[in-house]
């Protein structure tokens, strides 16, 4: 699979991505809403405040989700339940991965690179909380 990371440095989306404004448009509302959260409470608690947040503006906003969403992982013929959980699984189109870090890293965007991979979904945001401010730690991905 072509792998394209969508970022501040990279703002170019996918053509797929591009395509649908379904998307587009739910990506926007998550982070409108991540925005509010950390406007809100500010950078320096944990991650399970703001995804308590987070899934609380979602609701308010009248976005469909699941939360912790386990998942599971084929290997060959084995399978691998519960071989991850996803933070947030928004409207069955994105992938939404919290992160309360100094800064974030490759392993980070390989996180949700992965969960794009065995979801089929075509795009993440990953969003660190711990910024100063949001927009600087915000990473949209496609796959």
């Amino acid at each position: 699979a072509d792998l394209n990371l969508v970022t501040e440095e990279n703002p170019r989306a996918t053509e797929d991505t591009e395509m649908n404004p379904e998307t587009n448009q739910v990506t926007e509302q998550i982070i409108g809403a991540a925005i509010e959260v950390h406007r809100e409470l500010g950078p320096g608690l944990l991650e399970s405040a703001y995804q308590r947040a987070l899934a609380h503006e979602l609701r308010l906003r009248g976005l469909a989700f699941e939360e912790q969403t386990p998942c599971s992982v084929r290997y060959k013929d084995l399978l691998i339940e519960d071989a991850y959980r996803l933070d947030f699984l928004v409207k069955e189109l994105v992938v939404v991965e919290l992160k309360t870090v100094d800064s974030l890293l490759d392993v980070h965007d390989a996180q949700v690179l992965t969960y794009l991979k065995f979801t089929g979904c075509h795009v993440g945001l990953l969003l660190n909380f711990r910024s100063t401010v949001l927009t600087r730690g915000l990473r949209r991905l496609a796959l």
